[in-house]
This record gives C-alpha cells, structure tokens and sequence, in this order.
C-alpha cells in the first residue's frame, strides 16, 4: 500500500481515532522519569512522588484528548477533572499539557451551549481554586487570575478558528452557488443558441419547400437539409443534456455533441446556405492552439448573427468575416438588409445581449448595431487567452 493510499485511509477515518495518537503521546510523555515533576505548578505545593495514583491521573487526564473534536464539552470536562487531581496532589505532571488543548479544541468545535460551558467552567476554576489552596497552595488571588485569563485566551484563539472555519466554508458555499449559477446561465445561452438557429433554419426550409412542389428534386434536397439539421440539433440538445446530468450520456469529445468551436465555422456557413441564405465567408490565418474557449465564443457569435440574418433578412446577402491575430479572434458578420423577415419566425431580443456577455467575460468588445446604408453588422473581439 502506497503512501497515497495510507493518507487516504487515515483521512476517512473518525476523528477520534486520528486524534488517539496525541492523547497517547501525551500518556506516554507523562510515564518517561525525566519528565516527572515538570508540568504545570500552582502554588507552593510539593511534588509528590510518582505513584500507582498518578497512572489514574494520567489516563484522565490525557485519553479524553481522543474526543477532543466528537465531544469536546466531555473531553473538557474530564481533562479539568484530571488536572484538579494532578495539582491538589501534586504530582504535576506533563500530561496537564492536556488542558489547554482540551480548552482550545472546545472553544473551536463546541457548537451549542457555549455560553453554559462557560460559565459552568468559571464556576469549577472558583471551585479548584479553593480546593488547591485548602491543600497547601498558598498561591495568591493574582497568580489565580493570571492563570484564569490565560485559560480565557486559549479558549478565545479556540473561538477564532471556529469563526474563522465557519467563514471559509460559508465563502466556499457562496462561491460553489455563484459556479453552479454560471453554469446554469452557460448552459441556457447555449440552449437558447442551439434551438434558435436550428429551428430557424429548419423553419425557413420548410417553408421554402411549400412552394417546391412542382419541383421533385429541389424539394427533396429542401427535405434533406431540414433533416440533417434536426439530427444537428438532437446531437447539440444530447451535449447540453450531458453537461447537466453527466450519466445521461457518454459525453464523447470527438462526437457531433462536442462543444463548438471556430473550426465548425464551414459546416455552419453551409448550413446556412443550404436554408437558402447567401453567406460570402472568409477566414483570415489560423486558429491557435491555446485559444481555448474564445473559439467557442467566436462560434457562437457567428451562429446567433447568422441566426438573425435568417429570422429578419432572408435572402440577403450576408458576410462573415473571421480574423485570427496573435492573441485575439476578430468576427464580423453582416448583411445588406435587402431580404425580408421570415414568417412564424420570433425572437426573445436575448441572444445578442448573451453574446456580449459572453465576449464581456473574456476581456473582449462586443458590438451590434445597424448599418447606414441599410443592413446589420455584427462586431467581436475576443481575446484568444495565452494564444501567441
């Protein structure tokens, strides 16, 4: 067994059992004779031989340790128990190292009843005071308070790293809903990408095709073409599935479901022109390796004008444009707005605002807006990451 998978183990066990080594370092520690008489002191009193009663002492003080973080308010409880006995005995023994870590793991992992703990613990330290002192002590009321506000100090380092814990995984929990909130937005504006242009193209071909049919063979590729982009649409709408539920699906990366990217720009100019719209298109230089998620963006952009050259200018002519520079990808796609709107075709206004937030999100500049001489262009710049 590797080490990897002995970390591994040790992790998934209770916390109990991964906090016994230190209680019985502890209980070890306390039995070596150089250490005997070297713990904690209160008060004058003598140290007291180590006997058969200071094993006792030992194990009270020192195993509760193990429960330090399952029940903390019982290993404070019984750790202070020991110590009292320690000291009115006076053996004075390394083990009392217990009781600060005792404190401090209460202060840090007690979740209910705090404040009665608390003041529970002020009442016993009153009670132990008196206690030590009637065995011979002799300490003053100072060096008692002294001691008291350490312990205080303790269990307020302890209340630190509590609230400090509960932030982090508050900061994760708001981070974790803010990454599930954008991907839900992600997965939308794809939705909202892939049903508008395939439902668009498949609309404007099939009604292209109420007037084919005095034309077998036309109709028939007219036909055709609605089918293959339906089966586009079903392979696109599987992805989308697959990106909610991962057991939906096998998710392959080389399949008709993968996510787009520039490099699908020829098969959806021909999409296009198979609904009947002209597009004149044009890519300048190579996609680079490192572009990443900016050629997805780039696609999307040219999908959604395009979308909207079917929907609102049928038949016009269309430019697409594509640049790829050093560390950035340029689309432009316009039209000359000679076409007219295709019917029982509407729109939700949401794709081109999506799309600027898309290009936004990348450090990009996004533009759509009319042409003077008629028509509607389309601008993008997205910068292609660590393209070089």
């Amino acid at each position: 067994m590797g080490l990897g998978r002995i970390a591994e183990v040790w992790r998934r066990c209770d916390v109990v059992v991964r906090d016994l080594p230190l209680a019985l370092a502890l209980a070890a520690s306390s039995f070596v004779p150089a250490f005997h008489g070297k713990g904690t002191q209160i008060g004058e009193m003598a140290t007291r031989p180590f006997d058969a009663l200071a094993v006792l002492v030992i194990v009270l003080e020192c195993l509760p340790v193990a429960l330090r973080r399952r029940w903390p308010a019982l290993c404070l409880t019984l750790v202070s128990l020991g110590f009292a006995f320690d000291q009115i005995r006076g053996y004075h023994l390394v083990a009392g190292t217990a009781l600060p870590i005792a404190l401090l793991s209460t202060g840090a992992h007690l979740e209910f009843r705090r404040r009665t703990v608390m003041l529970a613990g002020s009442a016993a330290f009153v009670a132990f005071a008196f206690a030590v002192n009637g065995a011979g002590a002799n300490e003053r009321v100072d060096e008692y308070v002294t001691f008291y506000l350490a312990l205080v100090l303790i269990w307020g380092v302890g209340s630190w790293l509590r609230s400090t814990r509960a932030a982090e995984a508050e900061r994760r929990l708001r981070v974790a809903e803010a990454t599930r909130t954008a991907e839900r937005t992600r997965i939308a504006r794809e939705l909202h990408d892939v049903v508008t242009h395939h439902v668009t193209a498949m609309v404007v071909q099939a009604e292209a095709a109420r007037y084919l049919v005095a034309a077998p063979d036309r109709l028939d590729a007219t036909l055709s073409t609605v089918t293959d982009t339906g089966r586009r649409a079903i392979a696109d709408l599987r992805h989308l599935l697959d990106l909610l539920n991962p057991d939906h699906g096998t998710g392959s990366g080389d399949g008709p479901g993968r996510a787009p990217s520039a490099g699908d720009l020829d098969e959806l100019v021909e999409q296009t022109r198979r609904a009947g719209q002209p597009v004149e298109f044009t890519r300048v230089g190579e996609a680079a390796v490192a572009a990443g998620s900016a050629e997805s963006v780039a696609f999307r952009v040219v999908q959604e004008a395009l979308t909207n050259v079917l929907k609102y200018a049928h038949g016009s002519r269309a430019e697409v444009e594509v640049r790829y520079g050093g560390r950035e990808i340029t689309v432009e796609v316009g039209n000359d707005g000679t076409g007219s709107r295709a019917a029982a075709v509407g729109g939700s206004g949401r794709g081109l605002a999506g799309l600027g937030e898309r290009v936004a999100a990348l450090g990009g500049e996004f533009s759509a807006d009319p042409r003077p001489g008629g028509g509607f262009l389309v601008r993008a710049r997205i910068p292609a990451g660590g393209a070089s």
